[in-house]
């Protein structure tokens, strides 16, 4: 895998929006939060654009993350949110630049679209918090996305939870968004599983699309050839008029009950406030004990 140059002091960081529209007046906090690290920010044209729900037309939408990805000055390129949108002008891009001078794509939910895509490219991206969080982020959320812009060690050690499967596991970090893993399933941009560590988490879905998605892994022989599972926040979930009956976690849980690796559950990552930073295509050691779970990038 390629590791984007980590930044540095003065260097300039693009927000943009693949997906949903974003007004620039809420960008503040986290013009203020990339200031206070040194760095400088630069908006992109897709800040304030409106058409329905999403920030510009998707032609106005990859043209500006084409300029970002081609500018040599832009280090780093800040999603602002997600929703809805990435994927329909993931195929208008052209990454051939890009390859040749890789910087990092930093966002969360609907920008997994990018994270995967990257991944099958060999190309690193950061899972994190987005701009439109900022506001909400725990202190912890935003300091570990700045260890991994700037290239420090980052590891996460925290409480066993009681769903837990103990043991250690070493593999390449892949993922995101379950919702988006699942829509991109058979196309170039699908997730690839083998010999790798899965990090899940979602929002707002229907406990039975939790079970449908996971069954679809499963039936694509994703879930058999991984060394370890995190499985992150599953937020806001919703239940029919006749319930389910089991938990989101609970769901992925006895999907995966019969295999032989380590999962850790309730990692903190995902829609919530305290939403830790994710390198996806590094390697990392996860090592999940009775009374806790460790998390390190290599």
């Amino acid at each position: 895998m390629i590791t984007p140059p980590f930044l540095q002091k003065g260097d300039t960081v693009a927000i943009v929006s693949t997906a949903r529209k974003n007004l620039e007046d809420n960008l503040k906090p986290s013009i203020d939060l990339l200031e206070s690290w040194g760095l400088k920010v630069k908006i992109g044209s897709t800040i304030g654009l409106d058409y329905h729900q999403l920030a510009g037309t998707d032609a106005q939408r990859a043209a500006d993350f084409q300029e970002q990805m081609d500018n040599p000055n832009i280090k780093a390129i800040w999603c602002v949110r997600g929703g809805y949108g990435t994927v329909r002008i993931i195929d208008m891009l052209d990454f051939t630049k890009f390859k040749q001078n890789p910087k990092w794509i930093v966002g969360f939910s609907d920008v997994t679209v990018l994270h995967s895509h990257l991944n099958r490219m060999g190309i690193q991206s950061i899972h994190g918090t987005m701009p439109i969080s900022i506001p909400r982020a725990t202190t912890e959320a935003k300091d570990s996305l700045r260890k991994a812009l700037f290239g420090e060690p980052l590891s996460y050690q925290f409480d066993c939870d009681i769903l837990n499967h103990v043991g250690t596991a070493k593999g390449e970090l892949v993922g995101g968004n379950l919702s988006i893993l699942y829509s991109l399933l058979g196309s170039e941009s699908a997730i690839d599983c083998t010999d790798k560590i899965l990090f899940i988490e979602d929002l707002d879905e229907y406990l039975y699309h939790i079970d449908r998605m996971m069954l679809n892994l499963k039936r694509n022989g994703c879930l058999e050839s991984l060394k370890g599972i995190i499985v992150g926040g599953m937020t806001k979930m919703n239940d029919n008029e006749i319930p389910w009956g089991k938990n989101a976690f609970e769901i992925i849980e006895e999907i995966t009950k019969d295999l032989k690796i380590p999962i850790i559950y309730n990692f903190p990552a995902g829609h919530i406030q305290d939403n830790r930073a994710l390198i996806m295509g590094k390697t990392i050691t996860m090592e999940v004990t009775a009374e806790e779970s460790k998390v390190t990038f290599e």
